[in-house]
């Protein structure tokens, strides 16, 4: 008899009520071209929609695995995507960007049929899922390259994410990015313009798999180029407590989903100028470097 996993037991205890998922969404043709879509059960009208990229160094993970951040999502009144994409190593850089891309590009065009509102679609993820995120908001090409166009994201959301981790030291790591032509332009935070859409970045105060540096340096790229950032580092959290606040009794002390769904709302109100969008503290700063 298989025991359970601890992702088992997460996904076991996260809440469901009030969510439904349509799964194996087909977005490509190969076998992980594959996504999990979550919504509230009741919706009447078209909501903002979150593609989100799982973690995993770019080596492991299934969205299977991410239930619990679906239906988390989903009941903050958000249409949720959770796409699977190729992993090293099958394949390396950039070809995980590219599935990320075809992903966000298929949901763009189709998620009106799921209740998402196309023109308020956020890339978001956690870790390595952020590094993809990210990618697809700073750098324009690759969402070209789907046949879509950066500037229908409304906006993207980084967990913990890799943004500037040059040199790369780690075998593994060289592996999967050591064959680009340039490693620069292998990092976020290299194609940084004042075009980029309104990003947030979270991260925990004691990450020491992927340091809060990476927050504050892109942080930093973006406000220097004019671009809209805001940033969160919640103390005492660490690389996987961060994606776990989004479940009780953690998500009552660390405000991770309140900031999430605030930073989407005030996006919205912004870009549909309704209301300006106030701006919040940058914490992302000298107090926690790495």
């Amino acid at each position: 008899m298989k025991l359970p996993s601890q992702i088992d037991l997460l996904n076991a205890i996260a809440p469901r009520r009030g969510t439904k998922v349509v799964r194996d969404v087909v977005y490509g043709p190969n076998p992980y071209h594959r996504l999990d879509i979550y919504r509230p059960a009741r919706q009447r009208r078209a909501l903002p929609v979150v593609v989100f990229f799982y973690g995993g160094s770019w080596q492991s993970g299934a969205r299977a695995e991410y239930r619990f951040i679906g239906a988390a999502l989903a009941r903050l009144g958000l249409v949720v995507a959770i796409p699977d994409y190729r992993l090293y190593p099958d394949v390396r850089y950039p070809d995980f960007i590219h599935d990320a891309a075809k992903a966000t590009a298929w949901v763009i065009e189709h998620i009106g049929d799921y209740g998402g509102a196309a023109d308020a679609v956020f890339v978001a993820g956690h870790s390595a899922g952020a590094y993809l995120a990210l990618m697809l908001a700073l750098a324009p090409e690759y969402l070209a390259g789907a046949r879509s166009d950066r500037d229908l994201l409304a906006g993207a959301i980084g967990l913990a994410g890799p943004y500037d981790f040059l040199p790369i030291t780690g075998p593994v790591y060289r592996k999967i990015f050591g064959a680009a032509a340039d490693l620069v332009a292998t990092q976020p935070i290299a194609h940084v313009d004042a075009e980029a859409p309104p990003c947030l970045l979270l991260t925990g105060a004691k990450d020491n798999l992927v340091l809060p540096a990476n927050t504050a340096a892109l942080a930093a790229r973006l406000r220097a180029a004019g671009a809209h950032v805001e940033t969160r580092v919640y103390p005492g959290i660490g690389h996987i407590r961060l994606l776990l606040a989004s479940l009780p009794p953690l998500s009552f002390t660390t405000p991770l989903l309140r900031d999430i769904g605030g930073f989407i709302t005030q996006t919205m109100q912004a870009r549909r100028q309704v209301e300006p969008t106030a701006s919040r503290p940058d914490m992302a700063g000298r107090a926690n470097p790495g």
